[in-house]
């Protein structure tokens, strides 16, 4: 059975209020979005003094004035905060929401905010082995009636959580390492989340998480694909091109990486296309950041003119 397309979107949460992301948040619902994403960060990348919205609460926020719209994080990484607590707290934020949150997870990779918040930030190894523990600790708090786990960074003590989810949170894990992270989704995750940066490195990402699953035992279509882009939507090609080109002086190397070639940007005609193609290679889910000011317009364009192709 062919899984149908998923289309996510960023709230506005940088450099941003309240109001715009609230306002954002409910058009987003409005228009028939599927989910909607705030960044795990306490301090504005790259540079620490541009304010920025933290990103669980963000979403208690949203979840109380949203009705239909999932909910979840690019991404939280292990060692932010103490799983069992956090666990907590979804589970109180699935509440208000009535079972629509997505657990996003990752290894994080901004040293500043976690020395400057007095968290530890051990090499890529050891965070990649606190995620595993980590993922292990959430969903046994969701589940199970306690909890009890011993790990080499994280231990709970037959710990509780009543009320549980609703739902059991969905997992994403989301970075692009092709063998220990795609390991930890393929035993634990229900959504991969490729990042913006290798967006033109989908179709091999794609077999490499398929190795990961047979290494495991899992059927690969258990797990949804999903990628994290940039989308540019104009109604003539002569303003798609222009905001293309400041698209990529803004978002340099990360977000805008190989934006031109391999991103999703142009008409509504072009980004249909440009979709089809990512969904040809087996990607089912797309966590969108609209370019704009007022990332409501874009979002109005694509809702009248895209997803009715990818709904009828």
């Amino acid at each position: 059975m062919t899984r149908p397309l998923h289309f996510g979107v960023t709230l506005p949460q940088i450099k941003r209020d309240w109001a715009e992301c609230r306002d954002c948040a409910l058009e987003l619902d409005r228009l028939g979005f599927d989910s909607a994403w705030v960044c795990d960060h306490v301090y504005g990348v790259p540079n620490p003094r541009i304010p920025i919205l933290e990103g669980w609460t963000l979403l208690t926020a949203v979840a109380a004035v949203t009705e239909n719209l999932e909910l979840g994080t690019l991404v939280t990484p292990p060692f932010f905060r103490n799983p069992a607590m956090l666990a907590k707290q979804v589970a109180t934020l699935d509440q208000i929401a009535g079972g629509r949150v997505i657990m996003g997870l990752g290894a994080g990779w901004f040293q500043p905010e976690f020395e400057a918040y007095g968290n530890p930030f051990p090499p890529l190894g050891a965070r990649m082995r606190g995620l595993e523990e980590y993922v292990q600790i959430l969903k046994s708090m969701w589940q199970n009636e306690i909890t009890t786990f011993e790990g080499e960074f994280f231990q709970v003590k037959e710990a509780l959580c009543e009320p549980k989810p609703p739902r059991r949170p969905p997992v994403l894990i989301g970075g692009t390492g092709e063998k220990v992270l795609m390991g930890i989704a393929a035993r634990y995750g229900d959504i991969w989340n490729n990042m913006a940066i290798t967006q033109a490195q989908l179709g091999p990402k794609i077999e490499a998480l398929h190795k990961r699953c047979a290494d495991v035992g899992r059927d690969p279509g258990e797990i949804q694909v999903s990628q994290q882009c940039v989308v540019i939507i104009e109604e003539t090609e002569e303003a798609a091109e222009a905001s293309l080109a400041k698209a990529g002086k803004i978002y340099g190397g990360h977000m805008g990486a190989g934006l031109e070639e391999h991103g999703i940007w142009g008409t509504p005609e072009r980004v249909i296309e440009c979709i089809e193609k990512h969904r040809a290679l087996g990607c089912t889910s797309f966590l969108m950041e609209f370019f704009g000011r007022d990332t409501r317009i874009p979002a109005q364009i694509f809702a009248e003119q895209v997803l009715p192709h990818f709904r009828a």
